[in-house]
């Protein structure tokens, strides 16, 4: 029921505001001195979503943001329309090109992506001799859409804040318990997951 789940997702909020990383153990990767980004790079992501996603840190950190508010399916899509664009094989492309479609953008779709009826009539049409370029128009409407809307979020949460924030502020469970927040140096697992 409605308030069933309501309840469920209160509960999973209330575990993701709190200092317990259990969740997050699945990888126990540590990020070597070369894999950590520079100040210089953090700040970058900041001038662009296409700064940001074009990183794979930044990609992981944005990924990592979005999975947090439910909302993952708009990178998995746009991650899976850059794929696809470097599919070779012209045999490959049909059944990957419905691959996606089937995932994020068909009525049924389990992934579905938010797109106008319009965008997503084109879309249909496109892949029923699809090219590399089939999914364009609806690419860019889901990077607009992150661009006016979980970017803008996601440069004021601690996803991103904690890697600005100045080096040495401490990783200790003191600042965990002020901050409630998940830093790329004290817990590389969390994005290093989603890399």
């Amino acid at each position: 029921s409605a308030k069933d789940m309501k309840h469920r997702l209160g509960v999973l909020l209330q575990k993701s505001d709190s200092c317990d990383y259990s969740s997050f153990q699945g990888k126990k990767e540590k990020i070597s001195p070369s894999q950590r980004v520079s100040q210089e790079e953090v700040r970058k992501w900041a001038e662009s979503l296409e700064n940001l996603i074009h990183h794979d840190r930044g990609l992981a950190a944005f990924r990592a943001f979005l999975k947090s508010e439910y909302s993952e399916e708009n990178i998995e899509f746009w991650v899976s329309c850059e794929d696809y664009k470097k599919t070779k094989s012209p045999a490959k492309l049909s059944p990957k090109a419905r691959k996606i479609y089937d995932e994020f953008i068909s009525v049924q779709a389990t992934k579905e992506v938010n797109l106008d009826s319009c965008t997503r009539e084109k879309t249909s049409h496109n892949i029923l001799e699809p090219t590399l370029s089939c999914f364009d128009e609806a690419q860019r409407k889901i990077f607009t859409l992150m661009e006016k809307d979980s970017y803008r979020r996601f440069l004021k949460s601690p996803y991103y804040l904690d890697l600005v924030s100045p080096p040495g502020a401490g990783c200790g469970p003191e600042n965990c318990k002020r901050t409630h927040t998940h830093t790329l140096d004290c817990n590389s697992n969390i994005i290093s997951q989603y890399a």
